[in-house]
């Protein structure tokens, strides 16, 4: 009984509302963080996981080696791979299409890939008017790849002592 009239005291005096602008208050007049984000960055991590990337060896030859092993374990069933045999009897492939309206970036693929061909680089800025315009083909994996090697090398050399 004492317990709701105490119920009933409380919501007419409105001591929720009151303690609700109470914290606001604290907060209102507290130190801003917010970030003016095209002009401001924040700090990314080495770890990151953004717009993939397809890498080179030092003497320009692509690191994929059609294994395959990117595809299986995708589950999102975003990448898709066909490769053929060369005349030295190694597999490169001739297809390599991410779909990244599928993709959720999990980083599975620049796991298990063996030869750290696959990787996801820093960039999350990227766009596309249309669905066909995020279907990345292995030429604009290789471009990105090729762009940014130095910062992805930087960050598989922080990143070493983890794997």
């Amino acid at each position: 009984m004492f317990k709701k009239i105490k119920e009933v005291i409380s919501s007419l005096m409105l001591i929720e509302l009151l303690r609700g602008m109470l914290l606001t208050g604290r907060y209102f007049f507290a130190r801003k963080i917010t970030v003016q984000y095209p002009e401001e960055r924040t700090p990314i991590s080495s770890r990151f996981r953004g717009l993939h990337a397809l890498r080179r060896y030092e003497n320009g030859e692509e690191r994929c080696i059609a294994c395959k092993l990117c595809e299986a374990v995708c589950p999102a069933m975003a990448i898709t791979i066909e490769s053929e045999q060369r005349e030295d009897n190694t597999r490169r492939t001739t297809k390599y299409d991410i779909d990244l309206t599928k993709c959720i970036f999990c980083g599975m693929c620049e796991e298990s890939c063996p030869v750290d061909s696959i990787v996801e680089t820093r960039i999350f800025e990227y766009h596309g008017e249309q669905r066909g315009d995020l279907l990345y083909t292995k030429e604009m994996l290789l471009a990105v790849g090729d762009k940014l090697e130095a910062q992805i090398a930087a960050d598989r050399s922080v990143d070493a002592r983890f794997r």
